[in-house]
């Protein structure tokens, strides 16, 4: 089926698949746009100004500055990278006269699609996996340092801590080593951290 488009002193025809690929690849593209616009303009700023950093406003699980989440296959930015490029794959396949009908590119475009959203997740898992390894590096050189509880620590609970490393302020959840309930503004020493958390002693 074709679609003829009409404007004053031009008629073109292009086939139905040709504005739905079109309109994958616009979308996609103005969803990306959009997604790193209201990212920037909400996101976390304040990274080495001395501004609480960490995943989820915490230090805890050991996350260096950029926080970067791990994606599942069916995150927006995979589905988002799938539909921009099926759209663009798709686009090019209608220009190719061996792979224009819709039964060879609609597949095609498809498959592409695929190894792009498969792309994306794999880099992003790398990203994810150099953060989670330098973050725990980072929680690591904590060990042995002092800090200052900033939410009380009940008995045999959970609070949390704040302490100052390489310029700029973390936050991250901490147990007293014994048990023993911490007052907020008292100043503990890291002894160990485990299950993503900080082990402190009261100085």
């Amino acid at each position: 089926m074709n679609v003829t488009l009409s404007v004053p002193g031009l008629i073109h025809t292009e086939p139905t698949e040709f504005y739905v690929y079109l309109g994958c690849l616009l979308l996609g593209l103005v969803f990306s746009v959009a997604s790193a616009f209201f990212g920037h303009l909400f996101g976390h700023d304040g990274v080495g100004h001395g501004a609480d950093v960490g995943a989820g406003g915490h230090a805890g699980a050991g996350a260096d500055h950029s926080g970067v989440p791990g994606l599942s296959a069916f995150s927006p930015t995979t589905i988002c990278a799938f539909i921009t490029a099926f759209g663009g794959f798709g686009l090019i396949f209608t220009r190719i006269p061996a792979t224009q009908s819709v039964w060879i590119s609609a597949p095609l475009a498809i498959l592409g699609g695929l190894l792009v959203a498969m792309g994306t997740l794999w880099v992003f898992g790398l990203m994810f996996h150099y953060t989670q390894s330098s973050s725990e590096g980072h929680s690591a050189e904590m060990v042995g340092r002092t800090a200052t509880v900033i939410t009380p620590i009940p008995a045999d609970g959970v609070g949390e801590i704040a302490y100052v490393q390489g310029g700029s302020r973390y936050t991250a959840p901490a147990r007293e080593q014994t048990g023993k309930s911490v007052a907020s503004g008292q100043t503990v020493k890291v002894t160990r951290m485990a299950d993503s958390q900080f082990y402190v002693t009261a100085l």
